[in-house]
C-alpha cells in the first residue's frame, strides 16, 4: 500500500480533511497531566483518543519532542506506537543532506519513530515525503520567489516533485501554505495528481476556502488541512481533551461545508 492510498483510505473512513499538528510545549499544558509521569505522552495520548474518528492524519512537529529531551523522544515513540493503525502519521522534520545521511534521518523516522510520512525527503513507497515547496510564514517570498530555471524556485520544487512521483508513484506531497491563496491555485495546475499539505489555518489567518477549492488531487484525493494551536490548546482546563474534540469535529465540518456547498452553520450528525 503506497502512503497516498493509505491516506484515501482515511479520509474516507473518517470523511475528514483535517490533520491535526501534535506540537506540545510544556508551558501551554493542562496542570490535569502536567501532574502525571509522563506529561507529553499523556497531553498526546488525550488528543489522540478524542479526535482519532475526526481527523484523516496527525502530525507531530520533531522540535517540540525533541525539546523535552529524550524523554520527549521516548513519549513520541509511545505516542505513534498508540495512534490507530489505519491513520498516517506525518513526522514535521525538516532534514536535508547527502544521501547516505538522509538514509540515517529515514531509518530514524521510519524504523525507530514509526511514522508514515515525513516533510521533506522521499525513502520508500509504504512511506511518503512532503516536500517543502510555499511555506505559510510571511518571509516565505523571500527566497521562494527567487528565480531557479527561470521560474520562481517554489514552482520548480512542485515539478522536481511531479518527476520523482512518476517514479516512485504515491509517495510524493507538497507543503503549501494556505496564507498563498494564489500560489496554492498555481501549484495544484502544476502537480494536479500530488496530495497537498497545507498549513497556516486558524492563527495564520490562511484561507480554509481556498485550501478545501485547490487541495484536492484531479484524482479526488483530499489535502491534508493541519491545525495544531486551535485544536490542542482549545482549553487548558482538565476538560482540554472534550475541548479539542470539539474544536476539531468544528473545522472538520467547516471543511466539509466548503466540500460539499452546505450553509457554512450547518452540523453534521455522525
Amino acid at each position: 500500500m503506497t502512503f497516498l492510498t493509505k491516506l484515501t483510505t482515511a479520509q474516507q473512513a473518517n470523511r475528514s480533511w483535517l490533520c491535526v499538528g501534535l506540537d506540545p510545549v510544556l508551558d501551554r499544558l493542562p496542570e490535569a497531566v502536567l501532574a502525571t509521569e509522563d506529561p507529553l505522552l499523556a497531553f498526546g495520548r488525550a488528543i489522540v483518543e478524542a479526535t482519532a474518528d475526526l481527523v484523516c492524519a496527525y502530525k507531530p512537529n520533531l522540535a517540540f519532542w525533541l525539546a523535552g529531551g529524550s524523554a520527549g523522544l521516548r513519549a513520541l515513540q509511545d505516542l505513534v506506537a498508540g495512534i490507530p493503525n489505519h491513520l498516517p502519521v506525518i513526522l514535521d522534520g525538516k532534514f536535508n543532506d547527502v544521501g547516505h545521511t538522509a538514509t540515517a534521518y529515514a531509518r530514524a523516522a521510519f524504523d525507530v519513530l514509526g511514522v508514515d510520512a515525513v516533510r521533506p525527503f522521499l525513502a520508500s513507497e509504504e512511506h511518503g515525503v512532503f516536500l517543502l515547496t510555499r511555506t505559510s510564514n510571511p518571509s516565505a517570498p523571500d527566497l521562494q520567489d527567487q528565480l531557479a530555471g527561470g521560474h520562481p524556485l517554489y514552482q520548480q520544487v512542485a515539478r522536481l516533485a511531479v518527476e520523482w512521483n512518476a517514479t516512485h508513484p504515491g509517495t510524493c506531497g507538497l507543503v503549501v501554505g494556505a496564507t498563498y491563496p494564489e500560489e496554492l491555485a498555481h501549484l495544484r495546475e502544476i502537480a494536479p495528481d500530488l496530495p497537498f499539505l497545507i498549513p497556516g489555518i486558524g492563527a495564520q489567518g490562511g484561507s480554509l476556502a481556498a485550501a478545501s477549492a485547490h487541495g484536492p488531487t484531479a484524482s479526488g484525493a483530499g489535502p491534508l488541512i493541519n491545525s495544531s494551536r486551535d485544536v490542542i490548546y482549545a482549553s487548558s482546563k482538565p476538560d482540554f481533551a472534550e475541548a479539542a474534540r470539539t474544536a476539531a469535529r468544528t473545522l472538520r465540518d467547516q471543511i466539509n461545508g466548503l466540500r460539499e456547498g452546505v450553509n457554512e452553520g450547518e452540523v453534521y450528525e455522525e
